[in-house]
């Protein structure tokens, strides 16, 4: 996750401290593309927008339809 630009930013929400998101990231390239790897990282920033740690909530195929979340 570290030095890859993320997909997109899927929420964000006010902290205390900061800022939580959920980010979307690429984690495996694959052809065609709808079979590409992704993943869900909460990610926790500080005010500045700093990051200050980081975890995997999901991993899905782009093409995957999203049921039941």
């Amino acid at each position: 996750m570290l030095g890859a630009a993320p997909e997109r930013v899927s929420a964000l929400q006010p902290t205390p401290d900061g800022w939580l998101a959920d980010v979307e990231m690429v984690e495996l390239e694959r052809v065609p593309e709808t079979m590409t790897i992704l993943a869900t990282y909460r990610v926790t920033l500080d005010s500045q927008g700093q990051l200050l740690g980081y975890e995997r909530q999901r991993r899905y195929a782009r093409g995957q339809l999203d049921r039941g979340r």
